[in-house]
């Protein structure tokens, strides 16, 4: 086994310090791929050799460096590849790695048994279409003739399904892949009641986000507001955007029906949080042209603004109602 799936533990609104035990990860191989908001995989393939420990051992490491340092838990699956990795995480328990080895007769042993729905990529109405036909368990699916799989579902699913459920993993660790999702969060110095408060955290949190991505040149295709009370109770919602953007407007608009969908009525809000998910390159992304001489406007300011936050700082410009 060289491949390990971690899971990082962390407390609401804590996903900042991602980047950080993603730096961690780096110290024993070079190739981890991130997977925000709370995990990454990392393959071990020389780590074993170069430390002259097993994948196991190295987990452990692992583990007691991100609670020393970071004072975060962590669940880790390790196996042959990304897949079976990520599956043992599933199953495993915080201070205790679950171990799928690389032998076909201990693959087999354990996928058997397990549901349909576990396999990475099969999502609810594959897993219900297979089900209606008995096919409820990996085993079934791998005792299944691959042309019995592609006429249920498609040619290419009923193939991948056919690998998947024998234990055939054909993906690898990409190392330094592009962040899927950046976030941001705004702590209340004392517990707050008041909405117009909350409304000007969150468009300062659009705000640092819109001007995130546009200087990293990416798009996000849809946010999560995720809302911390005095009580560590905490609600999130998601909203997909019309279109790919990183306008502060289109942000903020979003974050304030979000907002106003929640109906809060006098809830002590501890922490305000949004996440811009859905990441890609904006060179491909289209973008619908409006005759509105508003938010040509707009746009331009934000250029303009984004130049200024460049040359003289993240401070230097910001929104009028932010000033204060």
């Amino acid at each position: 086994m060289t491949t390990l799936y971690v899971r990082f533990l962390l407390p609401p609104m804590y996903e900042a310090v991602l980047p950080q035990l993603i730096a961690l990860l780096g110290e024993f191989s070079p190739t981890v791929e991130a997977l925000p908001p709370d995990a990454a995989l990392v393959d071990l393939g020389g780590a074993v050799r170069y430390f002259g420990r097993d994948a196991v051992e190295l987990a452990a490491v692992i583990r007691v460096r991100a609670l020393a340092l970071y004072g975060v838990e962590c669940v880790i699956g390790a196996g042959p590849g990304p897949m079976l990795a990520r599956m043992a995480a599933r199953t495993a328990s915080p201070g205790v790695t679950r171990v799928v080895p690389g032998d076909p007769g201990a693959v087999a042993e354990f996928l058997a048994g397990q549901p349909v729905a576990a396999l990475p990529g099969v999502g609810a109405a594959t897993a219900r279409t297979l089900c209606e036909y008995g096919l409820d368990t990996v085993d079934r699916v791998a005792a299944a003739p691959q042309g019995t799989l592609q006429r249920l579902t498609t040619a290419r699913i009923g193939r991948e399904l056919h690998e998947k459920a024998r234990g055939v993993d054909r993906t690898r660790v990409t190392p330094n892949a592009a962040t899927r999702s950046t976030a941001a969060e705004r702590p209340f110095p004392r517990d707050e009641l008041d909405p117009y408060r909350h409304r000007r955290a969150l468009l300062s949190l659009a705000d640092e986000l819109g001007a995130r991505l546009r200087d990293g040149k990416q798009v996000c295709r849809s946010l999560t507001l995720t809302v911390r009370y005095a009580d560590r109770s905490t609600t999130a919602r998601s909203r997909t955007l019309p279109e790919p953007t990183a306008h502060t407007t289109a942000l903020s608009t979003a974050a304030y029906r979000m907002y106003e969908a929640l109906g809060l009525q006098r809830a002590r809000v501890r922490a305000l949080g949004l996440r811009a998910e859905g990441l890609r390159p904006v060179e491909g992304s289209a973008r619908q042209l409006t005759f509105d001489p508003a938010d040509e406007k707009a746009r331009a300011l934000e250029a303009v603004a984004d130049r200024a936050r460049a040359r003289f700082g993240p401070g230097a410009i910001m929104p009028g109602r932010l000033a204060a």
